[in-house]
């Protein structure tokens, strides 16, 4: 691999300098108020993304799957039932870690390449007249499919079944880069991590909490002690933590929100919607379909590309890496094999994702598929010319 060249994996994803540097700092005293300068504003900006005027949001040095545990533990008791969607690999994962707490989950299947499946989620809940179920598990973002699913939706059918069910939702791979709405759309905790559309090393689980959950954590009975926001909530009541904190990922998020504020949450959306329309139109200007079912579907974060029958997908990304220092995403799961990810995540621009759409097309070429070789890069420079941004970001 060559440092060079930037990563088109989703996650972790390409680091800024600015954000580097806000990250190498030296060592401060975290219990003096100084401090309190990093802490509170990191906090607040996280909020600001989240789109939210009510969230309480805690930061762990952990990641997103830290996350994951943070919010099955502080808002459960073991045995209770929860709802989710088995639709991909990170949505299995979750699944998994309930299971492994010892939680009672009711597993709807759906085909990989599908989103949350909303209507059947709204008959369960109203078939619960007892409300058995105390949370309902969303992934917003598959990352191992590229498929983006309606959380607004799954809100809608909770309220349609008038469930009084949490709903827990994995922003991992979605949050800060695709709009997210946590007041508007009723979600009651949101997870995602530092190293995804926050654009900084791997390390910080990040989560918004909403008034409903956070006074769910106060009887909720699964054990947890380095993950308890009730220890973290009277911790920054005097902006600290309970133990040492990850003070240089804290200045690095707090600059990082900076940064994503500055050029506007909605250009920063659209942003990734751009690029992510130009690795889109490179796919079919190649022939290939994506692992995503339908339009509505398509993440603007990560972009899953089907091979032929008969062709393993992973030597794409094995020859990449070698011949051309260049990382993508393998498939995973049921995937594995059959489809290669480009990611147009957090830190990238139209001329990066160019290089990323441009060194996929040589490896196919390279290994014998029926590609035209610049035929994906003309597709996307003509989208990117003609939808570009006149900031050049």
């Amino acid at each position: 691999m060559s440092f060079q060249n930037p990563v088109f994996i989703p996650g972790p994803t390409n680091i800024p300098e600015r954000l580097r540097k806000a990250c190498d700092m030296s060592t401060i005293d975290h219990r003096s108020p100084l401090f309190g300068q990093i802490l509170s504003p990191a906090r607040e900006g996280v909020r600001k993304v989240l789109k939210s005027d009510n969230a309480e949001v805690f930061i762990f040095p952990s990641t997103g799957t830290g996350g994951w545990e943070t919010a099955l533990t502080n808002t459960l008791s073991d045995g209770q039932k929860v709802l989710a969607a088995r639709h991909g690999m990170f949505s299995q994962r979750w699944i998994d870690m309930c299971q492994r707490l010892g939680l009672d989950v009711q597993v709807v299947e759906t085909p990989w390449g599908e989103g949350v499946p909303v209507d059947r989620y709204e008959e369960i809940l109203s078939a619960d007249t007892n409300h058995e179920i105390k949370a309902v598990l969303a992934t917003h973002n598959e990352t191992a499919t590229g498929v983006t699913s309606d959380i607004a939706a799954v809100r809608r059918a909770l309220d349609a079944a008038g469930h009084p069910a949490m709903l827990l939702v994995d922003g991992v791979s979605s949050i800060a880069s695709m709009d997210f709405r946590f007041d508007a759309w009723g979600v009651d905790v949101a997870v995602t991590g530092s190293q995804k559309g926050f654009m900084l090393p791997a390390g910080l689980a990040i989560l918004g909490f909403s008034p409903k959950a956070l006074e769910a954590s106060r009887s909720a009975g699964l054990r947890r002690v380095f993950f308890d926001v009730q220890s973290m909530h009277e911790s920054y009541a005097k902006n600290a933590y309970p133990y040492t904190p990850a003070f240089g990922l804290l200045n690095g998020l707090n600059e990082a929100c900076r940064m994503m504020l500055d050029e506007g949450l909605e250009n920063v959306f659209s942003r990734h919607n751009r690029i992510a329309e130009g690795v889109r139109a490179a796919a079919n200007a190649w022939g290939l379909d994506l692992c995503a079912r339908s339009p509505e579907l398509y993440s603007d974060t990560v972009t899953a590309i089907c091979t032929p029958r008969g062709f393993n997908s992973t030597d794409i990304v094995t020859h990449a890496a070698d011949a051309y220092g260049v990382a993508f995403g393998v498939g995973l799961g049921e995937v594995a094999g059959r489809v290669f990810r480009i990611n147009h995540l957090g830190s990238m621009t139209d001329v990066m994702a160019l290089c990323g759409i441009a060194t996929a097309e040589m490896c196919m070429v390279d290994l014998g598929l029926d590609i035209s070789l610049g035929s994906g890069v003309a597709a996307a420079q003509e989208y990117y010319r003609m939808h570009r941004n006149s900031s050049g970001a």
